[in-house]
Formats: structure tokens, C-alpha cells, sequence
């Protein structure tokens, strides 16, 4: 990784050369409230409390990258990026913490509450859960030599959640890709979002019980998917016995660099080594396939890639003005 020095050094010259593009994702009327300098006079230390927060977490924990930018995607492919999920069940609604796509599996909350406490001291009944979360999962990628792309601020945040929603709108490992791709397409994305954002499987784990079926019983058949290249099927077969206490073990989504934001998944896809069902499935249609490789071959348009969907990403169903509110505990609406 960068030295944090380095990183605000960088980061630094990218904000003074990176063109001001909000209005080219927006609405006119999201945009007028949506600023990168939102928070330059009301909390000028806003960035380097979120980017030192991250560096912490990290450092305790090289999974967390993965875990904040999945924490960050689940919050806005649920009605939009509003920090929803990071709100406890209450008594008049279910949230999200316990659907099925993030029951003991999304991590990461205590790391933007620590955040949140520390910007709450600075800038009291100021800054956004969602903007914490949206800046944390960018702070993480950039720091694992991912990319770095500018964030327009000024979210509220949520004043409810909905575990419905987390189920229905969540995509699975197990869809299909047609199915999956319905699902970016109704937030606003396209066919290329769903792979340039597949590729943040370069990061992170998985548990067997997200892929354990492409080991042992493919379809029913008994065998193991076809599609799974032979060696990696014997290790995952060790890391993973076919018995339900393997089911919370993990698994790298890329076992060549673990840690490290790069273009490799897309040459395991190519080598058949993607991890879940969902990623090597990228490979049989010829539009997803011919991106893969794509990716796969020039490392620098997939991160210049990666940084624009997400700017889409981070943009999707966005709370301003008088909508929703500023959480003080990012728990509980206020």
C-alpha cells in the first residue's frame, strides 16, 4: 500500500486537475445541491478524518477494503444511496442488516461509526452517514492502488430501511446474468457496469456457501461445474469439505492478489478461476465475455472504467435538500 503521506499528496493533485463533471450524472435539480466543496467551510477536515479512519481500519484488517466498498454497493442498489443500511431493526421497520445478502456476511459498520464519532466531534449534526460511507468506500479502493474518482457531496440520509428491498433488489451469485443485469439496468446502469463493478472481486472473500454447489452438486448433477478449472477445484475442495459446517469458511474471490485492487480477476475469468457462479458467468455471453477481455489485457482502462461506473454507483436514488436527515448515531434515525 501508499504511505498515507503519499496518498494525500496525490489525492491532492487529483482534485486540482479533475474536472468538475457532477451536472454530466445528475438531474439539474440533484446537482444545484450536490457539491464537491459542500463541506469545505462546515467541515473543512472532513476528507482527512474519513481517509485516516480508513487507513486504521485497514490496518487491522486487509479485508476491510472489500468489506467498506460492498458495505457502500448493497447501501445504494437498495433504494438508492442513502445510507439505509447502516440502520439498526427498530419497532416500526426491519432494515436491511439482516437480509439475506448481509446477514453474517456485510462488515464494515463498526468502522464508519468510529468515523462518524470522530467527524461528530468536529462537525457536529453535520455531515452524512452516506457520505462517510460513500468517501470510505473510495478512500479503501484508492488505498489498496485502486482508482480514485471525485465525489460530489451533500446526501442525507434515510429515515428508514426495508429488509424486503435488500432481498428483491440485492443481485445474487446465484441469478443469471440476464437476471443480474436487469437488476443494474433498473438503477440506472448498463451491461458494462455489471462487469466493470464485477471486477471489485479482485478484493475480498467469500464464504463457501456462496459457491459450494460449483464444487460438488452443479445443477443437481452431482459433479462440479464444468466450467471450473480442475486445480482450483481441488483447493477450494479442501478449504470448502462438502459438509454443512464448511459453509461460513472463506475463500479469496482472487487467490492471486489478495489484497491488491488490479485486473487479475479478469484473467482468472479467462483461465476459468472465477470463484462464484455469477463471475465466470460473465464469460458465456459474447458482450460480457469481449469486456472481460478487454480488461484483462490493459489494466488502466479498467480502473478508469471502474471509476466512472462508480461515480454512477454513487449516485443512484441520492437524498438532498429537505429530504430525509443528518444522522448523529449513524444506528438510529435521530
Amino acid at each position: 500500500m501508499f504511505t498515507l503521506s503519499a496518498i494525500m499528496n496525490m489525492q491532492s493533485h487529483m482534485f486540482s486537475t479533475y474536472p468538475l463533471i457532477c451536472f454530466l450524472f445528475l438531474s439539474s435539480f440533484v446537482y444545484g445541491q450536490l457539491d464537491y466543496k459542500y463541506y469545505d467551510t462546515t467541515c473543512p477536515n472532513l476528507i482527512k478524518i474519513v481517509r485516516n479512519g480508513v487507513w486504521s481500519a485497514i490496518s487491522n484488517d486487509t479485508r476491510m477494503p472489500a468489506s467498506l466498498l460492498r458495505l457502500h454497493f448493497h447501501d445504494c442498489f437498495v433504494n438508492g444511496c442513502d445510507g439505509s443500511i447502516l440502520l439498526d431493526d427498530t419497532s416500526t421497520f426491519t432494515g436491511e442488516k439482516n437480509a439475506f445478502p448481509n446477514r453474517n456476511s456485510a462488515r464494515g459498520y463498526e468502522v464508519i461509526d468510529a468515523i462518524k464519532a470522530n467527524v461528530e466531534k468536529a462537525c457536529p449534526s453535520t455531515v452524512s452517514c452516506t457520505d462517510i460511507l460513500t468517501l470510505a468506500a473510495r478512500e479503501a479502493i484508492y488505498l489498496t492502488r485502486g482508482p480514485f474518482w471525485s465525489v460530489c457531496l451533500g446526501r442525507r440520509d434515510s429515515l428508514t430501511a426495508s429488509q424486503n428491498a435488500a432481498n428483491d433488489q440485492l443481485p445474487s451469485p446465484f441469478e443469471p446474468l440476464v437476471n443480474i443485469t436487469a437488476k443494474f439496468v433498473s438503477k440506472g446502469l448498463n451491461v458494462k457496469d455489471v462487469v466493470v463493478l464485477s471486477g471489485a472481486h479482485t478484493l475480498g472473500f467469500a464464504q463457501c456457501s456462496t459457491f459450494k454447489r460449483r464444487l460438488f452438486d452443479f445443477d443437481g448433477s452431482g459433479n462440479p461445474d464444468p466450467t471450473l478449472d480442475s486445480s482450483l477445484l481441488g483447493s477450494l475442495r479442501s478449504v470448502c469439505p462438502n459438509q454443512k459446517d464448511s459453509d461460513s469458511n472463506l475463500a479469496p474471490l482472487d487467490a492471486v492478489t489478495i489484497n491488491r485492487f488490479d485486473n487479475v480477476y479478469f484473467k482468472n475469468l479467462m483461465n476459468n478461476s472465477g470463484l462464484l457462479e455469477s463471475d465466470q458467468a460473465l464469460m458465456i455471453d459474447n458482450t460480457t465475455a469481449a469486456l472481460v477481455s478487454n480488461f484483462s489485457k490493459y489494466p488502466y482502462l479498467f480502473s478508469k472504467e471502474f471509476a466512472a461506473s462508480m461515480v454512477k454507483l454513487i449516485n443512484i436514488g441520492v437524498l438532498t435538500g429537505q429530504n430525509g436527515e443528518i444522522r448523529k448515531n449513524c444506528r438510529v434515525v435521530n
